[in-house]
């Protein structure tokens, strides 16, 4: 489902200000890994935003989702404080791990481990 212009804009400014509050105050928590805010997707009416993460090394994905996950009241908060003049309500959030870079990995991967023999030239057309 395609979002509104509405919906887009928060979504630009949403993904904007976790990626600089991720930066700012929680570095420190993701050291040895790159977590970036890949998507932000908006309900509706703009009370919720699902914030889809990319985190590399993939491995450490699991344990730094927990650590946002216990810190999520304090990055809506921090949130809140950046946005709170632009916007009446601060949306609730929710984390997801985009985990699309890995598929592509994958995908790679099968496609590298293919046997595919080279073109035959020697067809000729008459």
């Amino acid at each position: 489902m395609t979002q509104s212009k509405r919906q887009l804009k928060f979504s630009k400014l949403i993904q904007k200000e976790i990626s600089e509050i991720f930066q700012k105050e929680y570095s420190a928590k993701f050291i040895g890994s790159l977590v970036t805010v890949s998507d932000v997707s908006m309900s509706p009416d703009l009370g919720l935003a699902r914030i889809y993460l990319s985190i590399f090394p993939v491995k450490s994905a699991e344990k730094i989702m927990e650590e946002i996950e216990a810190a999520k009241s304090k990055i809506r908060g921090s949130l809140g404080k950046r946005i709170g003049k632009e916007v009446r309500i601060i949306p609730h959030i929710a984390f997801h791990v985009d985990s699309t870079a890995e598929e592509a990995e994958k995908m790679d991967q099968i496609i590298n481990k293919l046997n595919i023999p080279p073109a035959n030239n020697n067809d000729t057309e008459e």
